[in-house]
């Protein structure tokens, strides 16, 4: 159907809406007609549809519903290259040029003979690119990875092996689709591996997130499943909130169950195999029964994967006999890098290297950390049209520098200790550049000196504030006194504050009505509701060299004020009010 529709050879399909049979087909339809497979997250804004449709020069565009076409009828007359539009959820409302239904769409293919196809697929080589996963750059922009078919087929076979899938004539493995299919774990786990092994793919509902999955996975009972670490801190608040409503008998059971599985785990992670009594007992009483109400009575493969995960919830997993393996990796490596195994598993490692895969620990510190790198023949092609960002990421012998620190320990174990880059990884596993909204917010407000966006394994975003003032001119610490502009502005807003720790005292509100409304306004042109800001404080004192915060390009140094405002950054996240 592609073929009638004019798509030529390395164009993009690109594919907007939630998981489903239809994303799949158009997916692996588009490469085998030569196209490109895009994803495009569903919370996209116009603008960052635009932009991913225009650098692959997309000629397809396939969207799930109404919603999702509005977006790109936005924009239709800014995409040259675009030649139809399939909309697969619903029908459409009215007949447009180049608009096809689904069933339109299939139709088209009953012009397309079994040769055609065999031609272009014959004309296809192992090392061309086939999909583009669009990943945060930094600053801005997000960059197309170009993967080959190599890539993907040969990921998908090493990392099934050695996690040992079994094979569908052995025994069916199922799995459920709902993290978006634009992210490579996903395009993995649910489209790649299950080709590879003949698993079974289930969909979940399009609000999977906001509370479903539980039932999803319930009524299909997965073998294997990964779960981003917000998923996982949701069914341990979850399951925390049902236990402090149980009856104290209850209570005083799971925490015996949880005491006993806890050690039985962690002595098992050191090589001792033995399961005592208790620890059965436990299993028959307790953790059978959580792991039915989970729906995870036949996994026997939980993974967390695409942002960090806290220790204390893979341990409270741990004390129920759920052990959660750690996998890491990025789209630039085809997704998995190193997997954590049941017979190969430490808290709070991401495991060992798939095999086929290296890292090089690039400049070690004392400690052993430094720069991740990888090799191996899951390696990108590198960056759609965009050679310079290319050899940034890989250097001259080949190795993909990850921006990632880490060490290895004397087993082999993986230890991610820290980031280079300053992306922030929310616990959805967004990335989410920090620059441009903080550059936004003080553009907004001109009152504000300095932004620091936090959020890193965080539900949400939240920004420290600071004010412009005075500063002493010999040993450059800043004061409280507002300068000028700053006082005029409040005048015309209609306060009379002059010193910042008035403003900060009595909550100005003229002040803190102007801050809230600025943010409100960047949030309203938020690429996706995960980089919209939902918290934010004043800070005393403004930022500045004389304080560490600033180095000496006055470039902010966000380790060093995530450290002297912790407290601060924590109350964030520890107040009662979790914004919706």
């Amino acid at each position: 159907s592609c073929f009638q529709l004019g798509l030529e050879r390395f164009h993009g399909v690109c594919i907007l809406g939630f998981n489903s049979a239809e994303w799949f087909i158009a997916d692996i339809g588009a490469i085998l007609a030569g196209g490109l497979a895009v994803g495009i997250y569903t919370t996209s804004s116009p603008e960052a549809c635009h932009y991913i449709a225009e650098n692959c020069s997309a000629n397809i565009i396939v969207v799930e519903n109404h919603k999702q076409l509005q977006k790109i009828l936005e924009i239709e007359h800014k995409l040259p290259h675009l030649k139809a539009i399939i909309m697969y959820g619903e029908e459409p409302k009215e007949k447009r040029p180049n608009l096809y239904s689904w069933q339109e769409f299939i139709g088209l293919s009953a012009h397309v003979t079994d040769s055609n196809l065999l031609d272009v697929v014959e004309s296809q080589k192992p090392n061309q690119c086939c999909t583009l996963i669009y990943t945060s750059g930094t600053t801005g922009q997000p960059k197309g990875v170009m993967l080959s078919h190599d890539n993907l087929t040969w990921t998908a076979a090493a990392a099934g092996g050695f996690i040992q899938l079994s094979d569908a004539l052995d025994k069916q493995e199922l799995v459920v689709s709902y993290l978006p299919l634009s992210h490579i774990a996903a395009q993995m786990i649910d489209i790649w591996l299950p080709l590879t092994f003949g698993a079974q793919v289930f969909f979940a509902q399009p609000d999977a997130l906001k509370g479903t999955l539980v039932d999803t996975l319930r009524e299909v009972r997965p073998t294997a499943f990964l779960g981003v670490p917000r998923v996982w801190e949701k069914m341990e608040e979850k399951m925390k909130y049902v236990g402090a409503k149980s009856s104290a008998l209850k209570r005083k059971v799971a925490s015996w169950a949880k005491e006993v599985g806890l050690q039985t785990n962690l002595k098992q992670m050191n090589g001792n195999t033995q399961r005592p009594v208790n620890f059965r007992l436990a299993r028959h009483l307790v953790y059978k029964k959580v792991r039915k109400a989970l729906g995870l009575d036949r996994c026997t493969r939980c993974y967390t994967g695409a942002a960090p995960i806290a220790r204390e919830t893979l341990e409270f997993f741990l004390s129920l006999n759920i052990p959660v393996y750690e996998l890491y990796g990025m789209s630039e490596c085809s997704g998995p890098h190193t997997i954590s195994l049941p017979h190969a598993f430490k808290l709070s490692s991401c495991g060992k290297e798939i095999t086929g895969c290296r890292t090089l620990i690039y400049k070690p510190d004392a400690e052993g950390n430094g720069e991740i790198c990888f090799s191996g023949r899951h390696i990108f092609m590198g960056y759609l049209n965009m050679e310079a960002k290319t050899k940034e990421a890989i250097d001259k012998d080949g190795w993909l520098h990850s921006g990632d620190l880490g060490k290895h320990d004397k087993d082999g174990f993986l230890y991610i200790t820290g980031r280079i880059k300053e992306l922030i990884i929310t616990a959805g596993g967004e990335n989410i550049p920090p620059v441009p909204i903080e550059d936004a917010v003080k553009e907004a407000v001109p009152i504000i000196s300095n932004a620091m966006l936090v959020g890193d394994k965080a539900k949400f975003l939240a920004m420290l504030l600071t004010l412009k003032c005075q500063v002493n001119e010999e040993s450059g610490e800043p004061g409280d006194d507002l300068t000028p502009e700053a006082i005029d502005y409040c005048h015309k807003l209609g306060s009379k504050a002059t010193k910042i720790s008035e403003i900060i005292r009595s909550k100005d509100p003229a002040i803190y009505t102007a801050i809230q409304k600025g943010i409100s306004a960047v949030n309203e042109r938020a690429v996706s509701n995960a980089q919209k800001v939902q918290k934010w404080a004043l800070l005393e004192k403004d930022f500045s060299i004389f304080g560490g915060e600033l180095g000496p390009t006055m470039k902010l140094k966000r380790a060093v004020v995530a450290q002297k405002y912790q407290d601060q950054i924590a109350r964030f996240y520890t107040d009662a009010e979790t914004p919706t």
